[in-house]
């Protein structure tokens, strides 16, 4: 059976958890275990939940399979089975217990208690713990699903082989006093064997007389499969997509991935606000496990549904999309700044030597721009050694955007006493106008 103690050894110090780095602070605590080698490998693995259960019955069950008709209505139970399973595991397993998102009625909660067994992950209890620890220590060594690992470890290695750690302490005493979770426990075997095989199989024989494809599809196929597409919460959850939210851990958010795990895809999403009920917070998005629960809500077997106020997501969006942008801004040349001041007559007498025309204070070299100024080059040459600055503004012609950043670009000096005689929308290129400031940029002022 499943251990439920601690997931790490004798804590020292009464103030452990104040540690500037609790995660060095807990590896410290013990030693890892040996690396897996060639002498000591077959120690190193979980032959029951492991290579039992991860290898050895699936291959089984594709060498039965291979040797089994699949008949339509087997096909539809398998599939149904599949999503009723499933929902145990997303909506039970993961979202009422891990995360207490919502509150179940008892009868719900037995039925996803139920479903659950029929996963074969474990208890709920168990596997509450790991996810918990997998939230709390993200990315790193007391995660029980290490992305850092990679991408094999996250989907199927952490089931098979002993971590060379223990997993991280989390506190699952709320479980501890709930009976449903802990009858579940007790008689978790007997429950598996039941919902896993039994019923399924029963269903397809009493139902429409194929007890072998109810055995062989419905029992252990679409086991096979629940196992993979929760795998993928783990693995592809952690590797493929995008992260709208937040970037410091691995967590990602792809539709891919959430049509092959009932929804549990927006995992970026659901790192950053992990007691929302929903994985996809938008209306749109796949997610049936939330679409189950919002309708067991109406139906009064779940309430107290938690959403993260739209305000603080939406703060949490715009941090990455200014991320992007800060980053896209410093990809990009900009004006030189310590510009040189120079006189009026040192300007002008600068100017007989090369084209240089000064435009709201700042001198601007037009070198090589000559012949490429597309209202020619004749009024550029009438403005040489003046002030050109009414007749870019207007007076000629007004500019827009692209003419002021590429003008922008060829500053070389700055007029003595001469820059703003415009407002600052003027001489300030537009693609400056709005920037985005990194907080070291900020070290001078008060920031709250």
């Amino acid at each position: 059976m499943a251990d439920v103690g601690p997931g790490v050894g004798k804590i020292k110090g009464d103030n452990a958890e104040s540690t500037d780095d609790y995660v060095s602070f807990l590896l410290a605590q013990e030693e890892p275990r040996p690396p897996i080698t060639w002498n000591n490998w077959w120690k190193e693995v979980y032959w029951g939940r492991g290579v039992t259960l991860m290898v050895v019955m699936p291959l089984c069950t594709f060498f039965a399979a291979y040797h089994t008709p699949l008949y339509t209505n087997t096909a539809i139970w398998m599939t149904v089975y599949y999503f009723m399973s499933g929902m145990g595991i997303t909506a039970g397993h993961h979202r009422l217990w891990a995360h207490r998102s919502y509150n179940a009625a008892r009868v719900l909660e037995y039925l996803l208690a139920l479903l659950a067994a029929a996963s074969v992950q474990g208890p709920i209890i168990w596997w509450a713990r790991g996810h918990r620890a997998h939230h709390r220590y993200t990315d790193t060594d007391l995660d029980p699903y290490n992305a850092r690992q990679g991408l094999l470890w996250t989907h199927i290695g952490w089931v098979i082989a002993k971590p060379r750690r223990r997993h991280g302490k989390v506190d699952v005493s709320d479980l501890k006093r709930n009976d449903i979770v802990m009858w579940q426990y007790r008689y978790y075997p007997w429950l598996v064997l039941a919902m896993a095989i039994a019923f399924p199989t029963l269903v397809a024989g009493i139902g429409w007389g194929d007890w072998k494809g109810g055995y062989v599809y419905a029992a252990f196929l679409r086991l096979v499969i629940v196992h993979h597409s929760s795998s993928c919460v783990n693995s592809l959850a952690h590797w493929l997509g995008e992260a709208p939210f937040d970037d410091k851990h691995s967590p990602r958010d792809h539709l891919f991935t959430a049509l092959v795990s009932l929804g549990e895809g927006y995992h970026n999403f659901h790192h950053q606000f992990p007691m929302d009920y929903r994985n996809a917070f938008k209306w749109y998005q796949y997610d049936p496990t939330k679409w189950l629960i919002w309708l067991c809500s109406k139906i009064g077997l779940a309430s107290h549904l938690k959403t993260f106020p739209e305000n603080e997501i939406q703060k949490g969006m715009l941090s990455m999309e200014l991320k992007h942008l800060f980053k896209k801004q410093e990809e990009l040349a900009w004006p030189h700044g310590g510009l040189p001041v120079v006189s009026w007559a040192t300007y002008k007498s600068q100017a007989e030597l090369r084209p240089l025309l000064c435009i709201a204070g700042f001198i601007h070299d037009l070198e090589g721009f000559m012949d490429e100024h597309p209202g020619g080059k004749h009024i550029l040459c009438q403005y040489i050694g003046k002030d050109a600055t009414a007749a870019f503004f207007g007076g000629v012609y007004n500019h827009g955007n692209a003419a002021h950043n590429l003008l922008a670009m060829k500053r070389v000096g700055m007029l003595q006493c001469g820059t703003p005689h415009v407002t600052e929308e003027k001489y300030i290129p537009p693609s400056q106008l709005l920037r985005v400031a990194h907080v070291k940029e900020l070290s001078n002022q008060a920031v709250y």
